[in-house]
C-alpha cells in the first residue's frame, strides 16, 4: 500500500489556494459573480483546520472527508463540483493508488463525477479543461513535469473558449478572451500536488 502524506497535500492545497485568492476572485469578476475566490479559500480554510482528522483516514475515506468538507462549506457551483470530484476519487480508491495507471483511473472517476454533476464536458471553458487533460496524461504514463504541463495547457486553453456553463454562459462572445476561474483553481491544485509528490 502506497502512503499518501495527506496532510503535506491538504496544505499545499491550502497555500495555493490562499496566494491566489485574490487572482481567482478577479477572473471570476471578469465572467462570473466574483466569488470564487472566496468561496475557495472558505472552502479549503475549512479542510485546513480538520486536517488532523483527515489525515488519519485511509485514503479513500479521506478524500471523500475532504469533498463532503467542500460541499459544505464552498459556496456557487464550485464546492459541489470539487466536492463531487474528491468524493468520486475517494470512492474509486479505497487504498492510495500505487501507479500512475492506477492514478490516472481514481482521477477519471473524478471527472466522469464533475462531468455528470456539471451537465458539461471538455471546451465549455470549465474547470474539465484542466482535469481531463492531467487525467489523460496520467493515463498515458506521463511524468510529473507532463502533468503539470497538460494542467497549465488546458488552463490556456479556456482563454480562446466561449463558455457554454455556468454564469459565464450569460456573456456569450464576451467570454472568449478571459481564463476560466474554475480551471486556474484546478491548475493551481494539480500543481500543489506535483510539488508534494516531487518531494516525495
Amino acid at each position: 500500500m502506497t502512503v499518501v502524506p495527506i496532510r503535506r497535500l491538504i496544505e499545499a492545497a491550502e497555500t495555493a489556494i490562499t496566494a491566489h485568492a485574490e487572482e481567482l476572485t478577479a477572473l471570476d469578476q471578469a465572467i462570473g459573480d466574483g466569488d470564487h475566490g472566496l468561496n475557495m479559500l472558505r472552502g479549503f480554510k475549512a479542510v485546513r483546520e480538520s486536517a488532523e482528522e483527515i489525515a488519519g483516514l485511509p485514503f479513500g475515506k479521506a478524500l471523500q472527508k475532504a469533498g463532503m468538507t467542500l460541499v459544505m462549506k464552498v459556496g456557487g457551483a464550485s464546492g459541489p463540483l470539487y466536492g463531487s470530484l474528491l468524493m468520486a476519487m475517494g470512492k474509486a480508491g479505497e487504498e492510495a493508488p500505487g501507479d500512475a495507471t492506477r492514478l490516472a483511473e481514481v482521477v477519471g472517476a473524478g471527472v466522469e463525477a464533475v462531468k455528470a454533476r456539471g451537465k458539461s464536458d471538455v471546451g465549455a471553458k470549465t474547470m474539465l479543461d484542466v482535469l481531463a487533460p492531467v487525467q489523460a496524461a496520467l493515463a498515458g504514463g506521463a511524468g510529473i513535469a507532463a502533468v503539470r504541463a497538460a494542467a497549465d495547457d488546458g488552463l490556456a486553453a479556456t482563454e480562446a473558449m466561449r463558455a457554454t456553463k455556468g454564469r459565464a454562459a450569460f456573456l456569450g462572445e464576451r467570454s472568449v478572451g478571459h481564463l476560466d476561474p474554475g480551471a486556474r483553481s484546478s491548475a493551481l491544485l494539480v500543481h500543489a500536488v506535483c510539488d508534494v509528490l516531487e518531494e516525495e
